[in-house]
Formats: C-alpha cells, structure tokens, sequence
C-alpha cells in the first residue's frame, strides 16, 4: 500500500436494542466494539467487519460507507 492510499473504514451505528436477541448476536455486537444504543463507531473495512455486520444488520446500519 501506498503512502497515498488511504485505509477504507466504514461508519457504524447501532440503533436497535439487543434486548430479546440470541447469545450470538449480543457476541457479535460486543465484537464490534458497540457499548450503548446510537452509539457509531469507525472500524476499518475488512471481509471479516462486513461479515460481522452481515449477522446483525437488524441492529446496525452503516451510516457512512467510502467504498
């Protein structure tokens, strides 16, 4: 990578409760680094941070994405 590229990051929000959600989804959600409701976070673009988001897109959105 150049010193010119810049890292892709996507920008996340969790805006649904994880109340009633499976085990595995609130794993996922703790995964992704989210504390409290609306909460947004910056991860950088990855296969594995998209596939994380792909489990629970019923609670996150991403509110800014640079691809």
């Amino acid at each position: 990578m150049s010193a010119t590229e810049k890292k892709k990051e996507l920008v996340l929000q969790y805006y649904r409760s994880r109340i009633g959600r499976p085990e595995k989804q609130r794993r996922v959600l703790a995964g992704l680094g989210f504390k409290k409701m609306n909460q947004v976070i910056r991860l950088q673009d990855t296969p594995e941070i998209r596939g994380m988001v792909a489990k629970i897109p019923h609670l996150v959105r991403i509110v800014d994405d640079n691809a």
